[in-house]
């Protein structure tokens, strides 16, 4: 059974949603303040957080951003629909999602467990017969199935959606992924053109490896297709593409 903290200050939507989860096997816990929903936040007693930006006390950015600094549990961001700068800023400082209010419960639903899937989370394991990829290239050293990152022995603190993008991109290195791609498999949404949510990923991606020399400068964006992971010739100062085609989703 999944556990999920709502912190939202609408009692009403928080209790309906507490009863819906139930019926799909999921255990929601509420907090309506600020500040005490991110203590319990911090408490590491959850799977999923579920972060209204309105809030009493302190609003949901500075949850979301004393959060990071200590966890890197997985964030849904509920923002008011008509307000796209709250969703950019929110993926900017570490949600994992955003949904816009008013939304359908059933959507939230496969939200979470669509974050949850591909957090593939240590209490799931993977089958016996098919055990977790791990990557290791250019100083990278990434483990699918415990979800963690290394550069060169140094542990990289990133979000779910950071290192499934960073694992996107070493996977296919020199090769352009096109943006559909991308957002069909980090957040299962349909690519639109003016959602910046995946500009904004990998924006900081690219500060969260601004380290010793620098390897979020191998990633490229190619401009009308996509991004790429830029494979070094000798360091990453001197990047080069092996295939300027993008792979696209079909």
């Amino acid at each position: 059974m999944e556990s999920v903290l709502i912190i939202d200050d609408d009692i009403s939507l928080c209790s309906m949603l507490k009863e819906y989860f139930a019926l799909h096997d999921m255990k929601l816990d509420m907090s309506h303040h600020g500040v005490q929903g991110l203590e319990e936040a911090r408490s590491g007693k959850f799977d999923m957080i579920l972060l209204d930006v309105m809030l009493p006390g302190i609003d949901g950015f500075d949850v979301l951003r004393r959060l990071r600094s200590v966890s890197d549990v997985s964030v849904l961001l509920l923002t008011a629909r008509s307000e796209v700068d709250d969703r950019i800023v929110g993926l900017e400082i570490g949600a994992d999602d955003y949904l816009p209010k008013p939304f359908n419960p059933r959507e939230l639903v496969a939200r979470i467990r669509a974050v949850l899937r591909r957090r593939a989370l240590p209490s799931g394991g993977a089958p016996p017969d098919k055990p977790a990829r791990k990557i290791s290239m250019h100083g990278f050293d990434l483990d699918a199935g415990t979800r963690s990152a290394r550069y060169r022995g140094s542990s990289l603190p990133l979000t779910d959606t950071e290192f499934a993008l960073l694992e996107a991109l070493l996977e296919s290195p020199g090769v352009v992924l096109a943006r559909e791609h991308l957002s069909d498999r980090l957040s299962q949404r349909p690519f639109h053109p003016f959602d910046r949510s995946l500009d904004m990923l990998v924006s900081r991606l690219r500060r969260k490896l601004d380290i010793k020399d620098n390897p979020g400068q191998a990633i490229k964006t190619i401009r009308s297709a996509g991004y790429v992971f830029m494979v070094p010739t000798n360091d990453f100062s001197r990047p080069h593409l092996l295939n300027a085609e993008p792979i696209e989703c079909r």
